[in-house]
This record gives structure tokens, C-alpha cells and sequence, in this order.
């Protein structure tokens, strides 16, 4: 299950607690995709979420060809400059604004995440273009005025403007008494007309029993977790249009050669993707 995080940080004493004693769904995202930014225990955790679904890795990857695709069909077939990235989780390269601004130098980012171990690796995030601009700030997704307020204050984007949100691989962690749907909502009410929303989620569909032990992983180590159906994932589209070729299973989402895994199941990625406008 990748993580770009909610943000749902402990914070204690003298100053952030990174959690290196136990699971932190940050770093397993890490592990997924090969990274080394992870500790033993996070190890552990990612190869028993293994054990129940061997192809998470896979499907960790899958969801950052994702963000690769859809941030270089908003910045260059829709004309995005502005973009938000909500829940970003341990900084990657490519990250979008790299992406984006390979499209279009002149894209502004701004990264959201409350989660502390993300604030280490934050400076990474910020090495934009020199006609661009990246800022990050701390925010938690299931606090949305909070957000957009901090996202505001960065002074990097104009709200007023059409904006970019993206919600990749992080509402899977916002069960339903944290009322994602609301969330979004709020979030979406507050940018311009012609904002787009590219989203990615994981899904039980294809296989149920393994899906209930990977969230039962999540839950032992202390992260919520809630995965949704395709009906369930299409909800948070309402009332916006979506692009081609609708929600799909996310390497089937405008597929391009050498951009994330190919030879790979609808099953073994057991991830919804979709990007959709806001009239």
C-alpha cells in the first residue's frame, strides 16, 4: 500500500517523534519502491503486507508512474502552472514539480505533509526551476482549511488561478469517520474553475482476503486504513468531469512506454486512478 501520508505525526516532548521504534507507513512506501530511507522494523512490516500481496512493489511504482503521467498531461496538454500535493510523503526523483516543470518550467508547487520524517528530507523539494517555484508546507489532510490557509500563506500560488490537486496514493489512509469525501469537497470548493483533481487509490477488488490483512498490517502498527471499492473511489469525483479514459486501474491510466511497470495485472496493481476537471 503506498503512503504519501496523511500527516497523522506524533508530536511530543522537546520535539517530533520520528517513530523509529515501530512501523512508519512513510518509509514502508520507501522500502516498496527501493528506497533506503527505512528502518528494520519498517522492513518487516513491508515484507509481511508482502507476504499477503506480492505485488505491492509493483503497484508502489505503478502509483508513481501515475503521478508521472497525469503532472505531464496537466502541465502540458491542460495548461496547469499551479499545482498541490497533498500527503507527500519521503521525497522521490523524479518528484512532481521536476516533472511538471520539465513540461513547463514556469509550474508552481506547493507540498503538503505534517509528518515529520518528510520534514527532514523537505529540502530536496525545493530545488525548482529558476522560472518556477516549489514551497512546502505543513498541513494535515483531514484538517482542509487548515491546508489551503497554509497553502496561501507560502505566497508560491494563486488560488484564484486554476490548480492541480493531487491526492495520490493518501486517502486510503482517512477512513470514513475522518469523512474524506468531505474533505475533498472542501478542498475542491476552494480552488478555481478549471482545476483538476488526479487522484489514486487502493482497492480490494480484485483481492479481498489479501487487502483485509495489508490493513490489518496498517492497523497493528498504528496507521488507519480503509480500502474502497471502484464505486466506492468514483465518489470522490463527483460533480467534476473526468479525463480519458475515465477511473481505471492506474497503469491503464493513458499508458506510455517505459513509464512504470508494463507487464503487470489489473490484480497485482489492485490501484484506481483518475484525473478530472472542475467546471
Amino acid at each position: 500500500m503506498a503512503d504519501d501520508s496523511t500527516g497523522h505525526s506524533e508530536i511530543g516532548g522537546g520535539g517530533a517523534e520520528l517513530r523509529q521504534d515501530r512501523p512508519h507507513s512513510a518509509r514502508m512506501y520507501d522500502y516498496y519502491l527501493g528506497g533506503k530511507t527505512n528502518y528494520a522494523v519498517d522492513r518487516e512490516a513491508a515484507e509481511e503486507v508482502t507476504r499477503h500481496f506480492p505485488g505491492i512493489g509493483a503497484a508502489a511504482r505503478v502509483n508513481r508512474a501515475f503521478m508521472h503521467r497525469s503532472a505531464r498531461y496537466l502541465a502540458g496538454h491542460c495548461g496547469i502552472r499551479q499545482f498541490i500535493d497533498i500527503g507527500t510523503g519521503i521525497p522521490t526523483a523524479p518528484n512532481l514539480h521536476e516533472v511538471a516543470q520539465e513540461a513547463a518550467p514556469d509550474a508552481r508547487v506547493v507540498y503538503v505533509d505534517n509528518d515529520p520524517i518528510v520534514l527532514v528530507y523537505a529540502d530536496e523539494l525545493l530545488n525548482s526551476s529558476s522560472q518556477g517555484a516549489t514551497a512546502y508546507v505543513e498541513g494535515d489532510v483531514t484538517d482542509p482549511g487548515s491546508v489551503l490557509a497554509a497553502v496561501e500563506e507560502s505566497g508560491c500560488l494563486d488560488l484564484e488561478r486554476p490548480v492541480g490537486l493531487s491526492l495520490h496514493a493518501l486517502l486510503h489512509f482517512v477512513p470514513d469517520d475522518r469523512d474524506p469525501y468531505g474533505i475533498v469537497r472542501t478542498l475542491l470548493d476552494r480552488l478555481a474553475p478549471g482545476s483538476y483533481l488526479s487522484l489514486s487509490h487502493c482497492t480490494p477488488d480484485f483481492d479481498p482476503v489479501a487487502w483485509a490483512g495489508i490493513v490489518e498490517v496498517y492497523h497493528s502498527a498504528g496507521t488507519a486504513a480503509q480500502v474502497r471499492s471502484r464505486a466506492e473511489v468514483l465518489r470522490f469525483f463527483d460533480g467534476l468531469t473526468l479525463a480519458d479514459p475515465g477511473l481505471v486501474v492506474a497503469h491503464r491510466w493513458r499508458p506510455q512506454a517505459a513509464s512504470g511497470p508494463s507487464l503487470v495485472t489489473d490484480a497485482q496493481v489492485s490501484l484506481y486512478a483518475g484525473v478530472a476537471q472542475k467546471a
